[in-house]
């Protein structure tokens, strides 16, 4: 069975599609919204199209909320995506192929050969990429694209390491990886299509440099990036 987990706030206006498109694909069997704090009709859209509802007491944030709807997943595969549903839900087919191959997890990414990308504007395009090429210098993550939000694990490599994780934001997406690397999980990158979907509540810049604080925060922990903490 796979199990869908949607970190959701304040997403009463996208997230209806994206419930739709999930109960109309026929091999999810579990669909886990997680309400992170939301102010607005988050919690009861998600109930009225039948999703598993936890709520988070406050904002805690988008690593929090996608730790805790995995943990709580009752399927054989685990597959988290964005409310936006910036990338299509058919290219789940994508990511289960490459676990029935032998990996233990699937990322879907922007940068692969193969990789579909809309309307994304160039400066949101140059920071991702800045950004990706950061991560990499960091941590020593071959990854071309850690951040984007569709990500498919066993329900074994989703017990082992999002019981670990303690990033409450969005650089857990790195540090969900660099704990795979450590424990020798098979990794998979998938090419995936993606589109820049309006009404996000990511913003570039403010958000983009707590990110790169975070990943710092992360290098500087990990005892295995002992060059990099000495740069830092």
């Amino acid at each position: 069975m796979l199990s869908v987990v949607v970190p959701a706030y304040n997403e009463e206006q996208r997230l209806p599609e994206t419930l739709r498109q999930l109960t109309t694909y026929g091999p999810v069997g579990e669909i886990i919204v997680v309400d992170d704090g939301s102010t607005d009709k988050t919690f009861e859209l998600a109930t009225k199209y039948g999703a598993t509802v936890l709520r988070n007491s406050v904002n805690y944030g988008k690593g929090y909320s996608v730790r805790r709807g995995a943990l709580a997943a009752k399927g054989d595969v685990v597959l988290f995506t964005d409310a936006d549903m910036a990338t299509p839900i058919k290219d789940a087919a994508m990511l289960m192929k490459a676990i029935r191959d032998g990996s233990d997890i699937a990322i879907g990414s922007r940068y692969m050969p193969g990789s579909i990308i809309h309307d994304w504007s160039p400066a949101r395009r140059l920071a991702s990429k800045m950004f990706a090429l950061f991560v990499r210098a960091a941590t020593g993550l071959r990854y071309k694209d850690t951040q984007c939000g569709f990500k498919m694990f066993t329900k074994d490599a989703a017990q082992e390491i999002f019981s670990r994780s303690y990033e409450y934001r969005f650089a857990f997406d790195v540090e969900v990886l660099l704990l795979a690397k450590s424990m020798g999980f098979d990794v998979a990158e998938v090419p995936v299509e993606w589109s820049d979907a309006p009404g996000s509540t990511v913003k570039m810049w403010g958000d983009g440099s707590r990110m790169l604080g975070s990943v710092v925060g992360l290098v500087r922990r990990d005892p295995a990036q002992r060059f990099f903490k000495k740069v830092l």
